[in-house]
């Protein structure tokens, strides 16, 4: 077995990759602040305490209940782990000064680098540790797939009339926004949106599954979703859900140009973390091959682990795509400029 050495907030940790990386000790715990919500996640959490004997004690809630909370608590929080959904909320944990940087390099080898935090003198802030894809589904009765198969041709004047999405305040926008800038330029991106405005068949509002039900209705002609949603619903066994998806098309955009836009979901150790070392081991737990398998497979997404491999039938029914190269890190730190840019056009 290779033995590998971790350094985290000082603290020096040996181990081995393999069980033995993740050593029982009984006396430990960590707090875990997650935005995730996943029922699959119990088994994630069971698994690490099996192996390590650490207990989780969990603070459940949305993304932005958790911030709230990180910054109310300040110094005496005794958050050890955060975990945020979309790149542009963990940036903005970073900016809060929220994560402590660790370094790791079991977790460098793991997470791709432009699925992580730009490294700052103390170490990566946060880590991506599954990916999704940002894609269109548009209404196979009155939209040409060949009509809208990117993301330039939906603020096309062809499309007038036809396009729905959430708000432009909303993160999931905000990153794709912010993808746009990284990929087109600044200029580009803001014709893009005027665009997309022009293109509205209503105002933004409603989350991913109500666009892909409003193109099924023949309210929208076409949308964005994140991947996982419409994955969701071609499970479902609901019939309302069931007569939906017969009736909508799915694309992953840009498969010539630029590759579909990627986001994550990902963590880091909290600034002011009571167990940093346990935080570190849950940390590099989370890159592990049957952790990745949990953490994707829980919403339908994808690991971050470029070796693993999950068996997910919705997914293999989506097929296979070519997906953008743009830093998560640099999608993040565009979301300022993005917002900005949105509502200069008025985006709503």
């Amino acid at each position: 077995m290779k033995k590998v050495t971790f350094l985290a907030s000082g603290i020096l940790l040996a181990g081995f990759i393999s069980s033995n990386v993740f050593a029982a000790d009984s006396a430990k715990e960590l707090n875990l602040y997650s935005a995730r919500h996943y029922q699959t996640d119990e088994a994630l959490y069971s698994d690490f305490t099996k192996k390590t004997g650490i207990k989780i004690n969990r603070i459940e809630a949305d993304d932005n209940g958790i911030l709230e909370r990180l910054k109310s608590e300040g110094d005496k929080s005794q958050a050890d782990v955060i975990l945020l959904v979309d790149a542009a909320r963990l940036w903005r944990a970073q900016m809060h000064n929220l994560f402590a940087p660790i370094k790791s390099k079991y977790l460098e080898e793991r997470i791709p680098s432009n699925l992580r935090a730009a490294g700052e003198a103390g170490g990566v802030p946060w880590y991506g540790y599954s990916t999704r894809a940002r894609v269109i589904v548009y209404n196979k009765a009155t939209v040409k797939k060949s009509e809208v198969d990117t993301y330039e041709k939906l603020a096309s004047p062809d499309n007038k009339g036809k396009v729905c999405t959430r708000s432009g305040a909303h993160p999931y926008m905000l990153s794709l926004v912010g993808a746009l800038i990284e990929r087109d330029g600044l200029a580009a991106t803001e014709a893009w949106a005027k665009g997309m405005v022009a293109n509205m068949a209503r105002s933004p509002r409603g989350g991913d599954t109500d666009q892909i039900k409003a193109v099924a209705s023949g309210e929208c002609g076409v949308a964005l979703t994140n991947s996982y949603y419409f994955a969701r619903m071609m499970q479902s066994d609901k019939p309302d859900d069931m007569a939906a998806i017969s009736k909508v098309g799915f694309i992953w955009p840009n498969q010539n140009a630029g590759g579909v836009h990627i986001n994550i979901s990902g963590g880091g150790m909290a600034r002011n973390a009571p167990h940093p070392k346990e935080a570190l081991q849950f940390l590099e737990y989370l890159a592990s091959d049957s952790a990745q398998e949990y953490f994707a497979n829980g919403n339908n997404e994808w690991p971050a682990v470029p070796s693993v491999k999950v068996e997910n039938s919705a997914l293999k029914a989506l097929g296979s795509f070519q997906a953008e190269k743009v830093s998560v890190s640099a999608i993040g730190k565009n979301q300022i400029a993005a917002q900005k840019l949105l509502d200069q056009v008025g985006y709503k």
